[in-house]
Parts: C-alpha cells; structure tokens; sequence
C-alpha cells in the first residue's frame, strides 16, 4: 500500500488499457463522478512542446528534425519510434520522468479529492502503476479495436493499429496486474461497470 493511502491523502488510481481499448469513454464517466482526471498522454504532448529540457532530449533522440517551428513533429517521431525499439525506449526514457513530475505536482493541487484517476496507455510499460495505490485495467477484443481507431483515425491503417498494439504490453500480461478490470466489448454497460467500480473504491479504502 502507498504511502497516499496511509496518510489520508487522495487515492491514486490508474486507469489504462490498449489503444482503441475506451480509456477515454470511461474516464469521462468517472469525470461526471466528481473524480479529478489527469491526463498522462495530453500532458505528456503538452511538456513536448513546451519544456525546454525535454525538448532538447527528443532533438538528442531524433535530430533537430523532430521539431518544426517550435512544435514537435509527431507523425515523424512516431514513425521512427514505432519502427526502432531503441528509439521507442529512448523517447519513453526521457518523457515518462517529465510526465511524473508534473503529475506529482498534479496531485498536490488535488488534495481534497477522495481519489483521483490517472489515464495512460503505458501504466505497465513504463512502471508508473508501482506509484499508484490500485490500477483499473479497460479490455477488448483486438479487432474491435483496430476497427475503433481506424474510425477514429482517417491517418491509421490496420497495418499501423497492429504495430501500435505489437509495441504494448500483451493484454493478458496487463489483466495479470490489474486489481479492476472493465470490459468494453459492447455485451455489458460502461456506465454500471464503471459506477461498480468507483464504489469498489471507495469501499475498500473506507471512503
């Protein structure tokens, strides 16, 4: 148990899953809950374009190219990325530090919150969920979800969806760890299974 939770401050709760998974959808269902929300992957673009230490680290990674006119050129950092581990690494080795430090800071502004929730693709991959106090894991099938982003994104092929997904932690490694788990394969509601959950919560930890 983390140290948050002995010490009355709010419980921090992390919610992830693989693209296409809905970790948006139920975020904001626990959001209408009162439940404050920080966004790991928005702030994470955000510090890229706006933290001059961190900016020089990615032009380190991927050459002054990665930035154009000031603003990180995502469609090339992400193809490089996702095509070379090493750079993948690398890009998550400089970024996940940044993102941790200004949620740390997040979180102090938050301290009347019973529990607030953390969204990120890579809780596993990176580590973050050792810093958090339980992690609600969003699960569906694979092509439900290539067929979701590819909705989404008019930019994505199948083909990138898959290289996105090959690059993740395997859903049933992630089903392992996680203490929640919500299923968004369209059989079962979002809503009672996300209100199930917020009340587990706040059961458990006597809130």
């Amino acid at each position: 148990m983390s140290q948050s939770v002995v010490d009355n401050k709010p419980i921090r709760i992390g919610i992830t899953g693989g693209i296409g998974a809905g970790k948006s959808i139920v975020t904001k269902i626990f959001s209408t809950l009162g439940v404050p929300i920080y966004d790991a992957d928005s702030r994470a673009k955000a510090l890229m374009n706006s933290d001059a230490e961190l900016m020089f680290e990615i032009k380190n990674i991927f050459g002054e190219q990665a930035y154009v006119k000031g603003e990180l050129d995502r469609s090339y950092v992400a193809k490089r990325a996702f095509e070379n581990k090493e750079l993948l690494n690398r890009l998550n080795g400089v970024v996940h530090p940044a993102v941790g430090m200004d949620y740390a800071s997040w979180v102090e502004a938050h301290q009347d919150a019973s529990f607030t929730l953390k969204e990120a693709a890579l809780l596993f991959e990176t580590g973050q969920y050792k810093d958090l106090d339980k992690i609600i894991l969003i699960v569906a099938p694979e092509e439900l979800r290539i067929k979701r982003v590819i909705a989404r994104d008019a930019h994505r092929t199948p083909a990138d969806v898959r290289s996105i997904i090959k690059n993740q932690l395997p859903e049933e490694a992630k089903i392992n760890q996680a203490d929640f788990i919500i299923r968004n394969d369209e059989s079962q509601s979002l809503i009672a299974q996300s209100l199930k959950t917020y009340k587990a919560i706040l059961a458990e930890f006597g809130r």
